[in-house]
């Protein structure tokens, strides 16, 4: 997804409370169902959700069920929509008592990465069929994920810094989990592309800050 016209999107404060409309909504909502949630006229909304279709923020769907005339535009988050911090309460609180349960298990940082290493290599694959180098791959990987990632290279390696987590809240509390498995997603990911190998990965424990240098072989 691109990133400066999604945010271009939700810059209008009245598609970014259009947005929020639909992420709290437990099922698609028509043109006419959020105009009247938001008491906007419905000739107002429907320029507003066309244009965070185009960009990929929603999705539509047909619902032409017993009524008569055009049938209605149901208009939904797309699946790898930002959700803006508005996930079911449940998803935290999940994924807390995981890492509780996990931290209590007592593994090894090797056996939590080898975890990670398993979603890199898919991520890899996914990324070399569109035809992404290593360092590149890595860097639009992590894009995607919330990290925010910038890149500088010196010589034959590239150093990449994570400027924001979207896991802050459990790295903090379980670095040794949520790290390492960060760790073994990008070391997963080199090991598939190749042309590059990891030289160094700073955890939220170094307080480096954040980052991993790949050295281009």
């Amino acid at each position: 997804m691109d990133r400066l016209r999604l945010f271009k999107a939700l810059g209008d404060n009245t598609r970014y409370a259009i947005y929020l409309e639909l992420a709290r909504a437990s099922m698609p909502r028509s043109t006419a169902e959020v105009a009247e949630a938001l008491d906007l006229h419905a000739n107002t909304v429907r320029p507003h959700l066309e244009r965070m279709r185009e960009v990929g923020l929603l999705e539509v769907s047909i619902d032409g069920r017993g009524g008569v005339g055009r049938p209605q535009h149901l208009y939904s988050l797309a699946a790898d929509a930002p959700s803006l911090g508005l996930e079911p309460p449940a998803f935290p609180l999940m994924a807390g008592l995981l890492a509780n349960v996990a931290a209590t298990c007592g593994p090894d940082a090797d056996a939590v990465a080898s975890v990670g290493r398993e979603h890199g290599r898919h991520a890899a694959a996914l990324r070399a069929a569109e035809g992404h180098a290593c360092v590149a791959a890595v860097q639009a990987e992590l894009a995607d994920l919330g990290f925010d990632p910038v890149g500088e290279t010196d010589g034959a390696v590239t150093t990449i810094a994570f400027t924001h987590c979207p896991y802050q809240q459990l790295a903090e509390a379980f670095p040794e989990l949520v790290c390492h498995l960060h760790r073994g997603m990008v070391e997963g990911m080199v090991e598939v592309l190749g042309g590059a190998e990891v030289a160094d990965f700073a955890t939220l424990e170094d307080r480096d800050p954040c980052h991993v240098a790949l050295a281009t072989r």
